[in-house]
């Protein structure tokens, strides 16, 4: 089961969530002390909106979908002057709703003059595999019109181009199913404390691509590659004969030492900002070697830092 077939009910629900109220609001504003949490969720369409909304619903956040964006700071009033039986609200946004779209920007610039912790979860994916999600469920695009799937997710991306820019968190689904999915959103959402920092620092092999959702990317292909040590090549970046053959080389302690230094500037600048989240991503040809060994000294130093950090090897399985 992929990500996108639990879309298909919401995506049937209409073009536009409506929102009522037995009572009219006070011109006053939001009283900042019950201001709820926001999480503002959006994406491509049929990378995983809807499963990644019904994960925070699980959880016990108020769940919102396809709400018009001018509604926003509506509804976090709302949810102020619940007497704190909404405390954490969630919404999804996306071209259903794309008649309000424009709004969006308004709302968050109210949201911020109001004081409203707000962060924006960006879905992800690509283009193969948001053209195999919809045909597996015979449906349309909804911006392809006349068109093709590839032009309504063409459209689409350049629409949400800078929501993306904007977004705390962006989750790659192009690989996941379900399960995965639900999984990632629970590793960032289900703690009773949120973190001043997360980190997600990923392996990965340039010959099968970028990861879409990394924030950093650091080359290892400068350090000679134990693929061609024949009594290296059958094991990964994991093993310990292999990482002190990496990091015995010229020049890769000096680029540990200098790249942490490095993320701790970066990540000092990300708090004061407010961003949560950063995926680091470290490649090498194949993405078995010393990516992954990089990577596991990295992620080792950042949880000694106090940052909390997830390891990723996304190709080290790969032949």
């Amino acid at each position: 089961m992929n990500v996108n077939e639990h879309e298909e009910r919401q995506d049937q629900s209409g073009d536009d969530a409506q929102v009522t109220t037995g009572a009219s609001l006070d011109a006053g504003g939001v009283p900042e002390a019950a201001i709820p949490e926001l999480v503002i969720i959006s994406g491509m369409s049929g990378a995983g909106r809807s499963t990644a909304a019904k994960c925070l619903e699980d959880l016990g956040w108020f769940v919102v979908d396809n709400l018009p964006p001018a509604l926003i700071p509506t509804m976090v009033e709302l949810g102020a002057r619940s007497q704190g039986n909404v405390a954490r609200i969630a919404v999804v946004v996306d071209v259903r709703g794309r008649r309000f779209f424009d709004n969006l920007r308004e709302s968050l610039a109210d949201l911020e003059a109001k004081h409203v912790t707000r962060r924006i979860v960006f879905l992800e994916s690509s283009d193969e595999a948001l053209v195999r999600r919809f045909e597996s469920v015979r449906r349309p695009h909804p911006l392809q019109g006349d068109g093709r799937i590839v032009d309504g997710i063409d459209a689409e991306r350049e629409l949400l181009r800078e929501l993306r820019g904007d977004a705390d968190l962006v989750i790659d689904t192009s690989s996941l199913n379900v399960h995965e999915l639900r999984a990632k959103m629970d590793a960032q959402f289900a703690g009773e404390e949120e973190p001043e920092l997360r980190a997600t620092v990923m392996s990965f092999g340039f010959k099968y691509g970028l990861p879409v959702d990394a924030d950093l990317v650091a080359d290892m292909r400068f350090l000679p590659n134990p693929h061609w040590v024949p009594e290296l090549r059958p094991f990964t970046g994991l093993n310990e004969e292999v990482s002190a053959y990496i990091f015995n080389q010229p020049g890769a302690k000096e680029f540990l030492d200098r790249y942490a230094e490095l993320l701790r500037l970066v990540a000092a600048g990300y708090r004061r900002e407010g961003k949560r989240y950063v995926t680091i991503a470290i490649g090498c040809t194949g993405g078995k070697h010393r990516s992954v060994a990089t990577s596991e000294k990295l992620a080792a130093r950042l949880s000694a830092e106090g940052v909390e950090t997830v390891v990723v090897h996304r190709d080290m399985g790969r032949e």
